[in-house]
């Protein structure tokens, strides 16, 4: 297959999803709005036009195009899917790198175009990506195509780690009660041992902890066997461990303490000391609601 026939057949099935996921709308924008949404020329616009008017699937009224069904999967390509869902991951790793480096900082705003071209992925993975991203209300669409990062203030946080201990709080008694033979256990004494590796050279690492951390409340939230409380880690991810919009001035001294609340916990489970367990997890998440709060304060004060 030649690249431009590749290329014409990747839009396709970008405008199927599009179309269905209520992101194209009837009438159809311009083609010249086309081309810019999805980084093509106006060429391969009028072709993928074409395409799902001789498939029925659009109707030419006019100057615009109308929806007269919507286009199923045999109205697309083979092989195309994956493509795009390997876009979808290594674009939502690289917007979060943007935020840990304040490439993104509370207040920016930046197009979805833009987005795609320095990441290098279809702007309809940017758009789909930054639609599920909104509903955590840290991103505001100004207009079409356009966005900025949001501000979020004591209160937000506050709310935020309210849910966060009623879900960790939950999952730690299911993990406290855990068969002996659950894998979690092992996994539990692995993840100690890294902190401890951690813990000895966090001089030169202590950027690391990031992941570290997420590893150590996904392994928690993962005892409730519940996928709404697996999906409730992304949010924190964002902002705790891409530190978004936080002043940075401590961020050493609190992974160390951080490092050293989660040895705490983990060391109580394994050795089944369950209401030591349940207190170091408050005592955990109470100091990282404080320094959340206090640099909130300090960076918009």
């Amino acid at each position: 297959m030649s690249r431009t026939q590749n290329l014409r057949h990747n839009v396709v099935n970008q405008m199927i999803d599009g179309i269905n996921n209520g992101h194209l709308r009837s009438p159809l924008p311009s083609q010249a709005a086309l081309a810019e949404m999805y980084n093509i020329s106006r060429t391969t616009v009028r072709h993928t036009l074409t395409h799902f008017f001789q498939r029925g699937v659009l109707e030419k009224v006019g100057d615009d195009y109308v929806i007269l069904r919507q286009p199923a999967a045999e109205d697309g390509f083979d092989c195309q899917r994956a493509a795009l869902d390997e876009q979808g991951q290594r674009f939502e790793k690289a917007f979060y790198q943007m935020i840990n480096q304040k490439q993104l900082r509370a207040g920016d705003t930046f197009t979805e175009l833009q987005l795609s071209r320095a990441v290098n992925v279809s702007p309809v993975v940017v758009r789909e990506f930054l639609l599920h991203f909104s509903r955590y209300n840290l991103i505001d669409s100004v207009k079409r195509g356009q966005w900025s990062m949001k501000k979020f203030d004591q209160r937000y946080a506050e709310q935020l780690f309210e849910l966060r201990q009623m879900l960790e709080t939950h999952a730690l008694s299911h993990f406290i009660n855990l068969p002996a033979q659950d894998a979690r256990w092992l996994q539990a004494k692995e993840l100690l041992s890294r902190h401890r590796q951690l813990r000895e050279n966090i001089s030169d690492n202590y950027r690391l902890f990031s992941q570290l951390d997420r590893d150590f409340h996904g392994l928690i939230l993962s005892a409730a066997n519940n996928p709404f409380f697996n999906q409730s880690l992304e949010i924190i991810s964002v902002i705790f461990h891409f530190h978004y919009q936080w002043d940075e001035t401590d961020l050493k001294q609190r992974n160390i303490v951080a490092i050293e609340e989660h040895m705490t916990i983990l060391s109580a489970l394994i050795c089944r000391n369950d209401q030591e367990a349940i207190n170091g997890l408050h005592r955990h998440l109470d100091t990282a609601k404080q320094s959340m709060i206090r640099s909130i304060n300090q960076t918009f004060p």
